[in-house]
């Protein structure tokens, strides 16, 4: 009967030992795929948006106009002098010679968006960004029919004076 616990004990012992080993073994692999295993699948996330995305994006280039925007505006009291400085953001060579061509037509076109504005509309920061907006919008129409394209990506003031 001693040698028979002896025996029961030695067994439980290896079995405890045994089950240790395997968590050990458990655990280590989980912490490996823990801390490994994640760049495997950035990798391949990393991999599938890069080929989703464009891989080149063209330079921006700005086209200056050459005289500023004055024109005036109607207002409650009094009719108001404004002055716009203005810039016009292009992506790519292609798209700055084609706005460097089209001035004319651009600045025609600014000057029909700005004689519709209001000096309460210039008034608030919110009222110059959709005058800008429209401007833009317009501008792009008009190059759509010349050209066939948008060309324009944004126009900027980069100086507005109101008296």
């Amino acid at each position: 009967m001693a040698e028979g616990e002896e025996n029961s004990g030695g067994k439980k012992k290896l079995i405890i030992i045994i089950a240790v080993v395997v968590l050990l073994l458990g655990g280590g692999a989980g912490a490996w795929f823990f801390f490994m295993g994640d760049d495997a699948p950035e990798a391949e996330v990393a991999e599938a948006a890069s080929q989703a995305l464009p891989t080149t994006v063209e330079p921006a280039y700005y086209v200056i106009l050459p005289q500023p925007f004055i024109f005036n505006v109607t207002g409650d009291k009094r009719d108001r002098l404004v002055q716009v400085k203005v810039q016009l953001m292009v992506r790519g060579d292609s798209n700055e010679s084609t706005a460097s061509q089209h001035i004319p037509l651009i600045e025609s076109t600014l000057l029909q968006s700005f004689g519709a504005a209001t000096v309460e509309q210039l008034r608030t920061p919110n009222g110059r960004a959709d005058l800008r907006q429209q401007a833009l919008s317009s501008v792009q129409n008009a190059m759509v029919k010349v050209s066939g394209g948008q060309v324009v990506e944004r126009v900027l003031f980069t100086g507005f004076v109101m008296q």
